[in-house]
């Protein structure tokens, strides 16, 4: 499997995985700060995307804020979503592993292979979906089941 095709799967199983997550959220009773990470995660989509198309105000962005109404979380992610699929399918398999440049967080130019980006939004995306589940629990809400072979096994019997 060529690299291109490894990162869009990969952000197609995290869609599904996050919007799982988010039924979960909307019946937590203490919300904020689910909507707080995961806000985050479409935040960090945006800002990533702003930076390597070196948007004017991409530094000002925050990685945190806002924190959408949990009402817009689902179109959000998917608006966020959907540019860095478009984006990644618009690029050839040798442009997905070419450096890219981008103003990092102190204003200076920095350099990253776009793979790597979209590979860090992706684990990233993981790493605060199980903070989700482990704040869905202890509010007593058994998160859905997101792991990655629950998307690909099929019972054969």
């Amino acid at each position: 499997m060529e690299m291109k095709q490894y990162l869009t799967d990969t952000f197609r199983y995290n869609d599904w995985a996050n919007r799982e997550i988010l039924k979960s959220i909307q019946s937590a009773p203490e919300k904020q700060e689910l909507i707080r990470f995961f806000s985050h995660l479409i935040n960090s989509q945006k800002k990533w995307m702003a930076r390597i198309l070196e948007f004017p105000h991409s530094t000002e962005m925050s990685w945190w804020d806002p924190a959408y109404p949990l009402e817009q979380l689902e179109e959000e992610w998917a608006k966020s979503l959907r540019a860095w699929i478009q984006f990644l399918e618009s690029k050839t398999e040798e442009q997905i592993s070419e450096y890219v440049f981008y103003a990092g967080y102190d204003g200076g130019k920095w350099t990253a292979k776009l793979q790597d980006i979209a590979l860090q939004l992706n684990y990233h995306s993981i790493h605060h979906r199980a903070q989700i589940q482990t704040i869905l629990r202890t509010q007593g809400i058994e998160p859905q089941f997101v792991d990655y072979i629950g998307r690909v096994y099929r019972k054969i019997e």
